[in-house]
C-alpha cells in the first residue's frame, strides 16, 4: 500500500506544479475519511488538484458551481415522472459521485448550502422521505474565494465544521510559474492521467489510517489544544468534539503518508492550523491564523 501511496503522489505531481504540501493535506482529508476546503483566489489550481485526484482514482468525478440561484434539488437529484411507466422517477443529483468539487460553495444561498450538510456527514441523501447512500468513497472539495465578498453567503458554523481541514494552494513561485509555461505544450493533461489506486484500495487505507496507533499522552495534547480554543479571552467560538476527532483521524492518516505506524507531535502541531483555524470565531476582528499559533506556543508538547 506504501507503493500505491508514492504513485498516487507523483501521478497528482505530475499535474500540480511545485504544491506538495497542499497535495498531502489533501490526500490527508481523503485518507481521514473528512473533507476539505480550499480557500484561494480563482486560477491557482483547485479544480485541477480535483480533476487529477479523481482521475488518479480511477472514480467519478462531478463539478459543482454554485450560484445564487441554485436549488438543493440540483445537488441532491429529484424525483420526476415518468409518464410510460406511470410512476416517480429518481434523478440522482451530482452528489452521487465519488470526488465532488463544489466550486464557490459561498455563492449558493444557505438553503442550497444545507443540501450538501446530510450527505457529507452521512453519506446519504433523502429525497421525498427516501434515503440513498452514494457510492463510497465519497469525498467533496469545496471552494470559496477569500477576497471577494460580494454576492456571497458565508458558511454558517455547522457547515464550515464538516470539512476536516482547510488549506490555501498560493500563487506558485517563480520557477513554478515558469515550469507551467514550459509544461503548457507538453506538459502531461489531465486527460492523460492514468489510475494508479482503485476506489477498494482507498477504502483500505482508510481503514490502514484508522489503525495508526495514537498514545494517550498525544491524545491528552490534543485534547488540551481543543479545549484552550474554548476558553481563549480571544475567541468567541470555540472547536466542537467533532474538530477533536478531526484533527486524531487527521493525525492518524499524516502518520501513514509519512511512513508511520504511529502518530507523534510533530503531526498535530502541523496539522492544527489547517484543522481548527476554519472552526474558530475569534473577537474583534482578530486574524485566527495568530491566534492559533499562540495557543500552540502555549500548550506544552508531552
Amino acid at each position: 500500500m506504501r507503493e500505491k501511496i508514492d504513485a498516487l503522489t507523483q501521478n497528482l505531481a505530475l499535474t500540480i506544479v511545485g504544491k506538495a504540501e497542499a497535495i498531502r493535506l489533501v490526500l490527508v482529508a481523503l485518507l481521514g475519511g473528512g473533507h476539505a476546503l480550499l480557500e484561494d483566489v480563482p486560477g491557482v489550481g483547485k479544480t485541477l488538484l480535483a480533476k487529477s485526484l479523481a482521475r488518479s482514482l480511477d472514480g467519478k468525478f462531478q463539478r459543482l458551481q454554485c450560484t445564487p440561484d441554485l436549488l438543493p434539488t440540483d445537488i441532491t437529484g429529484t424525483n420526476i415522472w415518468n409518464p410510460k411507466s406511470g410512476e416517480f422517477t429518481f434523478l440522482p443529483g451530482p452528489v452521487f459521485t465519488n470526488i465532488l468539487l463544489a466550486d464557490e460553495i459561498n455563492r449558493a444561498t444557505p438553503r442550497t448550502q444545507s443540501a450538501l450538510l446530510e450527505v457529507m456527514e452521512e453519506h446519504q441523501v433523502t429525497v421525498d422521505g427516501v434515503s440513498r447512500p452514494v457510492p463510497q468513497p465519497f469525498f467533496v472539495i469545496a471552494t470559496q474565494n477569500p477576497i471577494e465578498y460580494q454576492g456571497t453567503f458565508p458558511l454558517p458554523e455547522a457547515q464550515m465544521d464538516r470539512f476536516m481541514l482547510s488549506l490555501s494552494l498560493g500563487y506558485p513561485s517563480e520557477a513554478e510559474e515558469l515550469l507551467m509555461l514550459q509544461n503548457l505544450q507538453n506538459g502531461v493533461k489531465v486527460a492523460d492521467l492514468q489510475p494508479c489506486i482503485t476506489l477498494a484500495e482507498v477504502q483500505e487505507l482508510r481503514y490502514i489510517c484508522s489503525q495508526v496507533k495514537v498514545t494517550t499522552s498525544l491524545q491528552q495534547y490534543i485534547l488540551e489544544l481543543v479545549r484552550t480554543t474554548r476558553q481563549d479571552e480571544e475567541i468567541a467560538l470555540g472547536v466542537s468534539p467533532r474538530g477533536t476527532l478531526a484533527l486524531q483521524r487527521a493525525a492518524q492518516a499524516l502518520a501513514f503518508l509519512l511512513g508511520r505506524d504511529y502518530a507523534i507531535p510533530d503531526d498535530v502541531k502541523f496539522l492544527v492550523p489547517h484543522v481548527l483555524c476554519h472552526r474558530l470565531i475569534p473577537r474583534g476582528g482578530r486574524n485566527t491564523r495568530t491566534v492559533v499559533e499562540r495557543l500552540l506556543r502555549s500548550v506544552s508538547i508531552p
